[in-house]
């Protein structure tokens, strides 16, 4: 396992424990969702008819919910909430249809709907993801959440940076994978990492987005090292060619089968 040219780092159960995620991230975007979006839509509703194109750029609040109604309107399972209703007439909607979700009177009630129906499933919803971001980031700037993350990784991250390159791959947005490092129990820990990439660049379990991974740090598949505790998502990246590790932590799911990866008990010494 040593040698390679990218350290290729899964976050949850990986680099951090799974409560990090399940007992501290998650119940905080939830307490704070409500009041977050609440702030904003009342922001756009004083804009009124000053909305602009330029306000749904590209990492703005409005992009994050435009995305999340066009992820809606897609979605295929029929129990999903709908963030817009057949008919908006009959709740007395006057305006821009395609502005109609970010009505305070029944947009917000629904995309939070929406929202909590994503997170209790665990989807991995990138305008969900990218939402979560900006509740976090208020977090970690406020000292309220801190990056807990595993002893070994420090020094793991600074040792396999000098002579290769670390990069994060996470169902989690760009943004909260680099507020996790730049706010750890451990300080920041972001000159040791290269790149982050989400599920913008693909889903985990897909070998395509190991090789679209490989191809952004100009390398070849089999330069690159993955270490994750997702089987799913080892067996994709080494489809795609990566030499792959099966990350065991405490508070891990047991495994009876590692299916052929190499087993990482710590990065110590890899």
């Amino acid at each position: 396992m040593t040698g390679k040219r990218l350290y290729l780092l899964d976050v949850e159960g990986t680099v951090a424990p799974i409560s990090l995620v399940s007992e501290q991230l998650f119940p905080y975007a939830r307490a704070h969702f409500e009041p977050f979006l609440r702030q904003r839509v009342a922001e756009v509703e004083q804009k009124g008819d000053v909305i602009k194109p330029d306000d749904f750029g590209e990492g703005s609040v409005l992009w994050d919910l435009a995305m999340l109604r066009r992820e809606n309107r897609a979605e295929s399972d029929p129990e999903a909430p709908q963030i817009l209703p057949d008919s908006l007439s009959e709740l007395g909607f006057i305006g821009d249809p395609e502005l109609a979700f970010l009505s305070p009177a029944f947009g917000t009630p629904r995309i939070l709907q929406y929202i909590y129906w994503l997170m209790d499933r665990d989807r991995k919803s990138t305008a969900l993801k990218s939402l979560q971001g900006k509740i976090w980031k208020a977090g970690f700037e406020s000292g309220e959440l801190k990056g807990t993350l595993f002893e070994d990784v420090p020094e793991a991250l600074k040792r396999w940076s000098a002579d290769a390159r670390v990069a994060i791959y996470s169902s989690g947005s760009v943004e909260a994978q680099q507020l996790l490092f730049r706010h750890s129990i451990f300080g920041d820990l972001t000159a040791y990492i290269a790149s982050y990439f989400d599920t913008r660049t693909g889903v985990k379990t897909a070998s395509a987005s190991y090789a679209a991974i490989a191809a952004a740090m100009n390398l070849r598949s089999d330069e690159a090292l993955f270490l994750s505790d997702v089987v799913r998502e080892l067996d994709a990246a080494r489809e795609a060619g990566c030499e792959t590790g099966l990350v065991v932590r405490p508070g891990n799911q047991p495994l009876e089968d590692a299916h052929g990866h190499s087993v990482v008990e710590s990065f110590a010494g890899l």
